[in-house]
C-alpha cells in the first residue's frame, strides 16, 4: 500500500513568482501562465527565450490532453489555486482530506512525487497492469489479472498522485468510462530509467570513500534532452555546429505534433506502416478525434511522406521516441557512426517541409 504524504497548498508552492509547484512540467507552467494568469504568449515567448509560435504548441498540446480526466482535473485544481488570492486556514483545518474530483487541493510536492509516483510506475511495469481511477473513487488503484482471470491489487494511493503522474505524462489514458484505465507510458519508462541510473550512483557514492574519486560515467541525455539535442552540440571539423537551429527546431516540432496526435503508445513499428495507419485512419489505441488530434495527425502525416522510408525511420525513432541515434542505427543495420548524417539529412528536409506548411498550420482554430 502506497501512502501519499500530502503537504498544505502553501507549501506545495516552490516558485513564489509563479505559484506553481517544481513538479509541473514546462508546457503546463506556459499554459497556466497564459489561460489561469492571463500572460500574453509573446510576453511568455520572452520569459523562456522562444518564439510565441513555440508557446503557441506548448499551450495547445496540454489543451487538447484535457480530454483526460486526470488531467482535466489536475489543471482545474491548478488553475483554481492560481486565480484564488493565498488565505491561510486554520491549524485544525489545514490538514487536507483525501481527495475527491471535486477537490481544489493541489497535487502533492516534489519530495513525494519522486518517492511514491516512481514506485507506482514500478508496478505498471507488471505485463497487464493498469491503473484504475474513477469520479467518486477518492484512490486510485494499481490491478493485475491473475492466471485465473481475478484481478489482483497492486497499490492504492491518493488520486492526486496519479494526477501528478498523467500531468507528466508518465501514464497514459488506455480506456475512458465511468471507470478509466491507465498504462504506463514511454516518458514514464524513461523516467524510471533516470531514477534507477541515480540509485546506482547514490549506491556507488556510498562504496567509494570521500577522499576517492568516483569513476566518470560517459553522459546520457535524461527526460529534459533529447538525442537531437545531444547531437546538437557537436562540432564538425570545421568547428561549426553539427545541427543548426531550425533543424533542432524541426525535431522538436515534430515531437510535439507526435505527442498531440496521441501517437505515444503506438507499438513501434516502421515509418511507412505508420503512414499507412494514418491514411486509412487505422491507429492502434486512444482515437478521440479532437481537432487538434487531427491536425497533429496531418502534419506527421505530411512530414513522414516527405521524408520516405529510411529518412523517416530514423526521424520517428530519434526525434518522436526519444531513442539515441546509436541504438537507431543498431535496430536499422546502419554502419556505425553513419547513423548522424542520416538523420541530419532528415532534418533538412523537415525544416523546408514545415517551411511550406507555414505558420498557419500551427494555429488554433
Amino acid at each position: 500500500m502506497i501512502s501519499a504524504h500530502l503537504c498544505s497548498a502553501r507549501a506545495q508552492m516552490a516558485h513564489s513568482e509563479t505559484g506553481m509547484p517544481a513538479w509541473l512540467p514546462k508546457g503546463a507552467r506556459l499554459y497556466l501562465s497564459h489561460i489561469a494568469q492571463g500572460q500574453t504568449l509573446r510576453a511568455l515567448g520572452r520569459d523562456h527565450g522562444c518564439h510565441a509560435s513555440t508557446v503557441l504548441r506548448q499551450i495547445r498540446i496540454f489543451e487538447n490532453r484535457r480530454d483526460d480526466p486526470l488531467v482535466d482535473n489536475a489543471l482545474r485544481k491548478l488553475d483554481h489555486a492560481l486565480r484564488q488570492a493565498p488565505v491561510k486556514m486554520p491549524q485544525r483545518e489545514s490538514r487536507m482530506m483525501p481527495l475527491c474530483s471535486n477537490s481544489p487541493s493541489l497535487p502533492p510536492d516534489s519530495e513525494c512525487l519522486t518517492q511514491e509516483a516512481l514506485a507506482g510506475l514500478r508496478h505498471l511495469l507488471r505485463p497487464g497492469a493498469v491503473l484504475i481511477v474513477a469520479p467518486d473513487m477518492p484512490k486510485a488503484a494499481i490491478t493485475c489479472d491473475q492466471a485465473d482471470g481475478v484481478p489482483e491489487c497492486l497499490a492504492a494511493f491518493d488520486r492526486n498522485l496519479a494526477e501528478v503522474m498523467a500531468l507528466n505524462g508518465w501514464i497514459s489514458l488506455r480506456k475512458q468510462g465511468r471507470i478509466c484505465s491507465y498504462v504506463i507510458s514511454a516518458a514514464g519508462r524513461l523516467a524510471l530509467r533516470g531514477q534507477a541510473d541515480q540509485d546506482t550512483r547514490d549506491a556507488m557514492m556510498q562504496i567509494f570513500a570521500p577522499d576517492e574519486e568516483l569513476p566518470t560515467r560517459r553522459p546520457r541525455y535524461g527526460l529534459q534532452e533529447s538525442p537531437v539535442a545531444v547531437l546538437a552540440r557537436r562540432r564538425d571539423k570545421d568547428g561549426k555546429p553539427f545541427l543548426d537551429g531550425a533543424q533542432v527546431q524541426a525535431a522538436e516540432r515534430l515531437r510535439e505534433d507526435y505527442v498531440m496526435a496521441q501517437l505515444e503508445n503506438v507499438v513501434l513499428i516502421a515509418a511507412q506502416e505508420l503512414v499507412a495507419a494514418l491514411e486509412t485512419r487505422s491507429v492502434p489505441g486512444s482515437n478521440l478525434g479532437r481537432p487538434g488530434t487531427k491536425a497533429a495527425r496531418a502534419r506527421v502525416l505530411d512530414v513522414l511522406r516527405d521524408l520516405g522510408p529510411g529518412l523517416g525511420d530514423m526521424a520517428l525513432r530519434c526525434c518522436c521516441r526519444l531513442e539515441g541515434v546509436e541504438a537507431a542505427e543498431q535496430a536499422m543495420g546502419y554502419a556505425a557512426r553513419s547513423g548522424k548524417i542520416v538523420l541530419r539529412i532528415a532534418l533538412e528536409r523537415m525544416v523546408r517541409q514545415y517551411h511550406k506548411m507555414g505558420e498557419e498550420q500551427m494555429m488554433i482554430g
